[in-house]
């Protein structure tokens, strides 16, 4: 069990935002019960599992909203191997659309500068 400095020093994530993915309800921390002089919540080792899911789903481009969607089942191996490739494969199809509408913008950008280079003053 770690407390939240520990867990911010092990996976490199500040502690403000362990503290909102937790209260986004990404995971959950506890208290010891047989403690009441303090208030210290407490993480397991599937918490640092769960930030390293996180992390890795952020970086590839899924929103926080799609992470929570698919965090703990993903994480508890709820999801089988064809749901993971499922989820992977929606989020490629929004990659590329994403793609499709910045090539457009760009397209627009180029012509828009060429109009002003060619302007005649």
């Amino acid at each position: 069990m770690k407390l939240i400095h520990q867990l911010s020093k092990e996976t490199g994530i500040p502690i403000g935002t362990i503290r909102f993915y937790e209260k986004s309800g990404l995971f959950r921390g506890e208290t010891k019960k047989e403690v009441t002089t303090n208030k210290y919540v407490y993480y397991g080792n599937d918490v640092v599992e769960k930030l390293r899911f996180i992390q890795m789903a952020k970086a590839v481009g899924f929103t926080l909203a799609e992470i929570k969607e698919v965090v703990d089942a993903w994480y508890k191996k709820q999801l089988s191997q064809n749901a993971k490739i499922e989820v992977l494969d929606r989020k490629l199809v929004q990659i590329e659309e994403k793609i499709k509408d910045l090539k457009a913008v760009k397209k627009q950008i180029e012509l828009c500068k060429f109009n002003i280079e060619n302007e005649v003053s």
